[in-house]
This record gives C-alpha cells, structure tokens and sequence, in this order.
C-alpha cells in the first residue's frame, strides 16, 4: 500500500473516532444540534500556539546558523520571566475552552436522548390514545356482546327443547312398535309351538317311540353281552398262549401287573368304559380343529371313541394284545406298536395333537424326557400335547390309587412335565387338576378348605402344551 493511502486511512480513522466523541449538527424529532467543529478547530489551532512560545525555529546545520540558533536561545532564555505569565495565562484560557467544548458535547448528547424519549413519548401517546378509544367503546360493545349472548343462549334452548320433544316422540312411537312387534312374535311363536307339539305327538303315537326305545336298549344291552362273551374269549386265548410260549416282547406301558387280566384288571381299578369316557369328555374342547390325534397307551379306547363321536381325526397305540383287539372290534384305528418306536418312524410335524392318559407314571424317570422330545417334533406348529397322570401333591393318591399299579414306577411332578415341555419347544403351558378326591373320599370333608386344596386336591392332573411356531 502506497504512503499516501496510508496517511489517508488514518485521516479517516482521526476524523470517525473524532465524529464519535463530538456528534455531528443533525435534527432529530425537531431537536436542533449545535456544531461543535469550528469551535474544536479553533481550540486545536491555540494549543499549537501555546506549544511554540518560547521555541526556536530550527535551521540548516552550519557553523553561522548554529551561532545564530546559540543567541535566539539565550534571548529566549533571557526573556523567560517576561512570558511566563502570557503563557501560563494561554495555558488556563485553553483549559476554559476544552471545559467549555465537553459541557457543550455533554449538551449535545443531552439532546439527543432527550430527542429519543421525545419520540418514544409520541408513540406513547398514540397507543394511549388507541386504548383510551377501546375503554370508550367497550361499554357499547358489552351490551351488544350480553345482547347477542342472550339472544343466542334463548334460541339453543329452544332448539334443545324441540329436539328433546321431538326425540321423546320418536322413542314412543318405537317403544309401540317394539311392543307390538314382540306381542306378534310370541303370538306367532306360541301358534308354531302348539303346532310342533301336536305334531310331535302324532308323530309319536305313529311310530311307536316306547317300542323303538325299548328295541334300542335291547340292541345296547345284546352289544355289551357280545363284547364281554369277546373279552372272555380273548383271555382264554391269551392264557393259552402264555403258557404255550412266554411273553417275549415288552409290556405296555400301562398295562396291568404279569399275569392279570388286563381288561378286567382296568375294570376293577380304573373304572368301567362309560366313567372313563365321561371322565375323558373334559379334553374334546382342546382337540377340537386338532386333528390328526394320537393316543398314546389308548388301553380299551375311550378316548378314541369321543374323538371319533365328534367327528375328529384319531388313531392310537397300545401293546396289550386284549386292548387292541377289543378296539379293532369297536372299528376303532389302534396299532400294537411300542409308543418311542412309533413315534420315532412318524414324520415330523405330522399330527395335530398327542394324548397320552395315565402312561408317563410307568416309564423310566429316564425316558419321560425322550417321550415328550418325540412327541413335540411330530406335532405341527399349533399342535397340542395333552398328559394326564396321578397328581403326586395330592396325598390321598398314595394310600388309595398309586401302589394299586406295580407297575407305576413314580409319580412325576406337574412342574417336571412342563420343564421338559418348555425344553422341547412347547409353550403356553396349562395344568388342569382332575378328579378331587373329596369326592371318592367324603371323610376329607372335615378338614379347612385350604389345606384339603393344598394337600387333598385333584387326584390326577391334566397338562397340556402347543407348539411354538
């Protein structure tokens, strides 16, 4: 940058600090400024002044001219006393001017501000002026707005007042109708009644309905001869071939000690076919949209003949020879086969449901694990597993039913049986107690209600788990 724009930079730099300090003559809200600047210009001019009282003027070097500067100092000097006071009095007179020219600026800014207030003064007014109009006319516009107000709030009750007869009204004529409409039903319907009754009664003075009932129990009580003169027959074949050959292949899990009966050792300890198939009505609600259902053990298949009754897929396995052909005589599907053997050759994700009653209380405690794994891999995602077994928090369960069995090795837990179901993917675990024994055992009836709930609830339990997708 070249000296001159340096030196006119700072021409510039002077002249705004200068501005800043001493404002400028201007006109604000109709406040006059005064000028200070020549007054400034001035003062600059005598401090100069002041400043070069008693100074020599410089020269040229040379020996004349420092000679000549040599006698201009000592006539300075000599003169000293004389302009001592002149000076001293420029010195005080410039002070009064630099006061003087800092009370005028003090002014100057004075006025500004009070220019500034001036302004904020009229707009003041004028907002004072708006809410002094606003104070005049809200007297005029209340009593419009409570006018209108009323006017309003006497037109929406009357509305509300027709609305309200005009629904009252409605309702009447629909509560008529309604009633009317219902005393011609009931008439209609006590016309078809008396109708179905009379022509159920000639119905049945036509066709006989006492000889046809008649005929019936005779055909149930001819089908219970025939199946007892078959099971007599069976056990006699059964008692020839045991001692022909001994049994080789291995007893069913739940069949009866060696050398008993199996049917009529069920019927002396479980209890006849009808009271096993009431018992067992309670699961159709699970397995119903189940299908296909396996019965594990299915003994002389009540359970298969509920299934079949409502309609739903089933088939079961059992080892006894007597079991099997007692429900292949009922035209029931049953295949002698061991339970872990069948289900290890069935696809998996094959059946809709398992059920399995009164058969895990003979297995090894070893094996129950491998029984519900099979049985979870071959239910499809959805499928149900049901087990029903004696239930081991009952104590009634060991001095009556258990021990009867010799083949039972142990109870198992409820909470064991959902372990391993939980284990092997089954969920939404749900345990049914069955069978309260104050039912068999009216003397328990003596005991509070909450420890025969604890001690002497179901004698059996029913489990049951589905597959998670």
């Amino acid at each position: 940058m070249a000296p001159a724009d340096d030196l006119t930079s700072l021409i510039r730099g002077i002249r705004e600090r200068v501005r800043a300090r001493y404002p400028q003559p201007s006109s604000e809200a109709g406040v006059a400024v005064p000028d200070l600047m020549p007054l400034l210009h001035a003062r600059d001019a005598a401090e100069g002044k002041v400043a070069a009282i008693g100074t020599v003027n410089p020269r040229p070097p040379g020996f004349l001219n420092a000679l000549i500067q040599g006698v201009k100092k000592t006539v300075a000097r000599a003169l000293d006393w004389h302009v001592r006071e002149q000076v001293e009095f420029n010195r005080n007179a410039v002070a009064c001017v630099n006061a003087t020219l800092e009370a005028l600026n003090e002014m100057n800014r004075a006025l500004l501000e009070l220019a500034a207030l001036r302004g904020e003064a009229g707009q003041l007014r004028a907002e004072t002026q708006q809410l002094e109009d606003i104070r005049s006319h809200w007297a005029e516009w209340r009593a419009e707005w409570e006018r209108k107000l009323a006017s309003g709030e006497a037109l929406l009750l009357r509305a509300l007042s027709e609305q309200q007869a005009a629904y009252q009204h409605r309702l009447t004529l629909m509560e008529q109708n309604f009633r009317e409409l219902a005393r011609l039903q009931h008439s209609d319907f006590e016309k078809a009644l008396e109708r179905n009754q009379a022509e159920t009664a000639r119905r049945q003075r036509e066709t006989g309905e006492v000889v046809q009932q008649r005929f019936w129990n005779e055909v149930e009580k001819a089908r219970l001869e025939l199946e007892a003169t078959i099971h007599r027959e069976l056990r006699l074949v059964r008692q020839r071939m045991q001692l022909q050959h001994p049994p080789a292949e291995p007893r069913s899990p739940a069949a009866p000690p060696p050398g008993a009966p199996a049917l009529d050792f069920a019927d002396r300890f479980r209890g006849s076919e009808q009271d096993v198939r009431e018992r067992q009505r309670f699961y159709l609600p699970y397995f119903e949209g189940h299908g296909p259902v396996l019965d594990l053990g299915c003994g002389r298949g009540e359970f298969l003949e509920l299934m079949r009754d409502a309609g739903i897929d089933a088939r079961g396995i059992d080892l006894s020879p007597e079991n099997v052909a007692l429900c292949r005589n009922k035209s029931l599907r049953v295949a002698a086969e061991d339970l872990f053997t069948h289900l290890s050759e069935l696809p998996e994700g094959s059946l809709g449901g398992i059920f399995c009653a009164q058969v895990v209380e003979h297995l090894p405690p070893a094996r129950l694990p491998e029984l519900v794994r099979l049985a979870a891999a071959r239910l499809r995602p959805g499928g149900l597993l049901a087990i029903e077994t004696p239930n081991p928090e009952c104590l009634a369960i060991f001095s009556t039913h258990f021990y009867l069995d010799p083949t039972h090795t142990r109870p198992v837990p409820s909470q064991l049986l959902a372990f391993y179901m939980q284990e092997y993917g089954l969920g939404l675990i749900e345990v049914v107690r069955l069978s309260p024994a104050a039912d068999s055992l009216p003397g328990l009836g003596g005991l509070p209600a909450d420890f025969r709930d604890a001690f002497f609830g179901g004698l059996d339990y029913a489990i049951f788990g589905r597959k998670l997708a």
